[in-house]
């Protein structure tokens, strides 16, 4: 059911100014920044054509026609139109797979005459529009059926991405659980989610035995505490016993008998199976509470310890091993994998507290740093701004990302504020792992800076996506289904 809203009702209920202030204030420092990252000292000032920041100034111009159409159109517009956009994103995802252009060994672009661009930037809104449409009908509730749709909106996308071997993209999706959280979606996929990437970075730092072994000390411990509260402490040490018995016995003969056939890791899930099974029969018998749940725990997390070698040795390409070994320190290419993030650290370090001014950076303006416009963009904020500039500038993204978090909590329809808070955090996870790469803490995977970057695509998609959340909110008082 729709309210009776239009374009009229809209602008009198009014357009949020601060949070377009906020965007206007970012995609222009983020322009200088790009001018400033192109700047010729021995030419001085100059205006080309063929720039890149005067390519980005067109595109800043074409994003402001489209964000003036969208608060021209009316609200019911996003609501009616959510699938379809989803199924010509998911068409152009198609087309890229089969007549997409390479760059920088990711098959991502789609080439119309003179035009270049990423459909994967603009499958983001037709994802969150179909998320927040599902989650705004009468009666929503979380159940098996609603898991699979909403897990299917969001997978389809994602390995139609993974297929043009863009890994970061196929990431940003998954941001969209978020937003599931604050309308009612179980924690425990949340932690489940947190339990995989632990044992993922473990397995990969200290070997997949030590992992799966540290994970499983770690059950013994949880385990007993959860059958003790029930009274059935002698449950969990039988269970105990008979996973060291099996798991040992068959490690031992493993090694001694057959020579180490198998890996060590084969005994060690053959008793956790044996021990699960167990376990399940005294559920049945005792009526236990919460033993499923745990099991869940611990076989998502011993099973991550465990494909995470297998996933990092047989399924990740050459050079994204060696960015994350780079990134944990277990390999040292500072020529090779680790040249930008370190000559990115060094451009945001030479800025000091105050930086060496604008169009004075020397780092960024003899190239020392590659990718300068796009992916370490921030590198020309750090070393022309310094750290009093850097920090302004991650104060006014925080407080652009808590505006929308404001907007998003004022809603009367559930389609609305689902979709702000996929704006949001769509918003956040750019800027967090975008910063992150360029001082060290993340491996590089490709990831725009929202309205910094230099790319028409991802500041068309960032823009579009934002403004659609603005529309929504001249009409928060309504009630859009």
């Amino acid at each position: 059911m729709f309210s009776n809203i239009g374009v009229s009702n809209s602008y009198r209920k009014g357009v949020d100014w601060l949070t377009v202030i906020l965007y206007i204030l970012l995609v222009a420092f983020g322009w200088s920044n790009l001018y400033a990252a192109n700047y010729n000292p021995e030419v001085g000032l100059q205006f080309s054509l063929s720039s890149e920041y005067f390519k980005q100034l067109m595109w800043i111009g074409v994003s402001a026609v489209f964000a003036g159409i969208i608060m021209l159109s009316d609200s019911k517009l996003f609501v009616e139109a959510a699938w379809p956009i989803y199924g010509a994103s998911l068409v152009l995802l198609t087309l890229v797979l089969l007549i997409g252009k390479e760059v920088y060994g990711a098959k991502s672009w789609l080439a119309i005459g003179p035009i270049q661009f990423q459909p994967a930037e603009f499958t983001k809104i037709g994802a969150a529009l179909v998320i927040s449409r599902l989650m705004s009908r009468y009666g929503f509730r979380f159940d098996i059926k609603q898991y699979a749709t909403l897990a299917a909106v969001i997978l389809v996308p994602v390995g139609y991405i993974l297929l043009q071997n863009d890994t970061g993209s196929a990431l940003v999706y998954f941001v969209f659980l978020l937003p599931m959280f604050r309308e009612g979606l179980t924690p425990h996929i949340l932690l489940l989610g947190t339990l995989c990437l632990v044992g993922a970075i473990a397995a990969l730092l200290l070997g997949t035995w030590i992992a799966m072994l540290s994970l499983l000390v770690l059950s013994v411990v949880a385990l007993q505490v959860v059958m003790s509260r029930q009274g059935h402490s002698k449950t969990a040490l039988i269970a105990i016993i008979i996973g060291a018995v099996v798991g040992g016995g068959l490690t031992l003969a493993n090694i001694f008998l057959l020579g180490s056939r198998y890996p060590v890791e084969f005994p060690v899930l053959i008793g956790l199976a044996v021990v699960s099974v167990y376990l399940i029969v005294m559920v049945i018998v005792h009526r236990l509470r919460n033993i499923w749940l745990f099991l869940l725990y611990v076989w998502v997390g011993v099973g991550t310890s465990f494909a995470a070698g297998f996933v990092f040795e047989h399924v990740l390409i050459e050079h994204q091993r060696t960015r994350i070994n780079v990134l944990f320190g277990i390999e040292d290419d500072p020529l090779g994998a680790g040249y930008n993030v370190n000559q990115s650290m060094i451009a945001i370090g030479s800025g000091g507290l105050l930086g060496k001014g604008f169009l004075s950076g020397t780092q960024t303006k003899l190239n020392f740093v590659p990718k300068q416009t796009t992916d370490f963009i921030f590198c020309t904020v750090g070393e022309e701004w310094g750290f009093i500039g850097s920090l302004a500038l991650v104060g006014t993204y925080l407080f652009f990302f808590l505006r929308l978090i404001h907007l998003a909590e004022q809603q009367h329809s559930v389609f609305s504020r689902v979709y702000g808070y996929c704006v949001a955090c769509v918003f956040f996870f750019h800027f967090t792992i975008n910063i992150c790469m360029t001082i060290g803490l993340m491996p590089v995977i490709g990831i725009p800076l929202p309205f910094f970057s230099y790319g028409g695509s991802s500041l068309w998609g960032f823009s579009v996506m934002l403004f659609i959340f603005l529309k929504l909110d001249t009409d928060r008082n309504f009630l859009i289904r």
